[in-house]
This record gives C-alpha cells, sequence and structure tokens, in this order.
C-alpha cells in the first residue's frame, strides 16, 4: 500500500499539509491570547539614561503601571 494512497502518496501529503495547517492555527490561536492578555500590561522605564547594553541590573528600570 506505497502506491497512490499509500504514506508516500497522496494520504501522506494530505496528512502533512493537515499538520502543518493545524500547526499555524494553534500558533496562531496562541499569540492572539497572548496580545490580548498583555495589551493592558503597561510599564514604565525609570532613568534611562542609566541603562547599559548589557547588564543584569537593567532589569531594575522596568516598573509595571498599576
Amino acid at each position: 500500500m506505497n502506491g497512490l494512497f499509500g504514506i508516500n502518496g497522496l494520504l501522506g501529503y494530505i496528512v502533512a499539509v493537515l499538520l502543518v495547517v493545524g500547526l499555524a492555527v494553534g500558533l496562531g490561536y496562541a499569540a492572539v491570547n497572548v496580545q490580548k492578555s498583555q495589551a493592558t500590561n503597561y510599564y514604565k522605564i525609570d532613568n534611562q539614561a542609566s541603562i547599559k547594553m548589557k547588564s543584569k541590573e537593567n532589569v531594575n528600570h522596568y516598573k509595571i503601571e498599576q
């Protein structure tokens, strides 16, 4: 059963397409949910002049507004 409707034929193609489309829909749905939850998460950056390009202390400048 490796002909036209085998896993290397039309059935395999349909399965691969459905997997890719399902993955795209799932990731798109997750992205929309993240955007909805973070849309009202406002933040403020304090003392912008003292932020270094690469520093672990940069997290101290990020404040969540409430």
